[in-house]
């Protein structure tokens, strides 16, 4: 259980995180020297709040991979084994095209927070779970594993981040990408 922040600490560390948000947004790595000239904030408040840019850079990510946890958990639900990975990877790949936050943290080796740790385990092991339940249901090929699904997602981002665009464009991109795998990976692709 954590203490509440005090309201002016709280407001602190809301504004340091949407400074943080607005500079990864850019493509600007995080310095925590910058973050506090930024947000009007003493160095040492930042310091006291993350020690170290890693923390900051888990806690600007830590929504969307609460978002994706929380839609893998919902796909396990549906009874649709295929439906349920599909909707996971489109999922997935919109956050990986949208949130430069995320390839970061989620390719780091290590964490910083506990929290960034659990949220990666449980990522994996939804993935995994509706990937084995796909698979055993005959929707997806067998030598498929969710060792060879993560590079390939993140092939895809790579891709459309290569191609570029709006954040409309690029969403498109993605799918009409994953679409393509997608096709290739199940066992009796669906004609249209």
């Amino acid at each position: 259980m954590t203490t509440p922040l005090r309201k002016d600490a709280a407001r602190n560390w809301n504004r340091i995180v949407a400074v943080a948000r607005a500079l990864v947004d850019q493509g600007t790595p995080l310095q925590l020297n910058d973050v506090a000239g930024r947000a009007g904030l003493g160095v040492g408040t930042v310091y006291r709040h993350f020690a170290t840019p890693e923390a900051l850079l888990e806690t600007v990510a830590t929504p969307c991979l609460e978002a994706l946890t929380d839609h893998g958990r919902q796909a396990l639900t549906d009874a649709d084994p295929w439906r349920a990975l599909e909707g996971f990877l489109f999922r997935t790949v919109e956050a990986q095209v949208t949130d430069p936050s995320l390839a970061p943290v989620t390719a780091a080796a290590t964490d910083t927070l506990p929290r960034t740790t659990e949220l990666k385990e449980t990522l994996r092991t939804v993935g995994t779970a509706l990937l084995d339940r796909a698979r055993d249901a005959g929707a997806v090929r067998r030598d498929l594993t969710a060792t060879d699904l993560i590079p390939l997602m993140c092939g895809i981002a790579h891709a459309v981040n290569v191609h570029g665009g709006t954040p409309t464009a690029r969403i498109d991109t993605a799918h009409r990408y994953l679409t393509a795998l997608l096709e290739g990976l199940r066992t009796t692709p669906q004609r249209t």
